[in-house]
């Protein structure tokens, strides 16, 4: 019986002088992802004076829209890869009041032909 109990003592104690740390790293932990995953492609597709509709035809449905504030827009991702320090990107649509793309912010940076004509 004195063995069953050395054996049970003997991980616990290295546990405790390792630190949890180590243990932590040998559990598997999910990938988590949340939110709009937006490529910098896809950002390259917007143009000024695009409607709503055409806005989330490229982006899809906005993670955001504040009340009181609709005509701003955010595209918000989150994700952690198991272990790793989690990662956050934004993208911040503007219209105006007419309901037609005016500015984007954030994360990603607008292309160069953002200004040119949609034709």
């Amino acid at each position: 019986m004195q063995l069953k109990k050395w054996l049970a003592a003997i991980p616990l104690a290295l546990t405790l002088l390792t630190g949890c740390s180590v243990i932590e790293k040998i559990v598997y932990r999910i990938d988590i992802n949340q939110g709009n995953f937006v490529e910098q492609n896809s950002v390259d597709q917007l143009r000024f004076g695009m409607t709503r509709e055409q806005v989330r035809f490229v982006l899809g449905s906005p993670m955001l829209i504040e009340n009181g504030y609709p005509n701003t827009w955010y595209y918000i991702y989150h994700a952690t890869k198991g272990h790793d320090d989690a990662v956050q990107r934004n993208l911040v649509v503007d219209f105006d009041a007419t309901g037609t793309l005016t500015n984007i912010s954030g994360d990603y940076e607008a292309s160069d032909q953002f200004f040119e004509s949609l034709n």
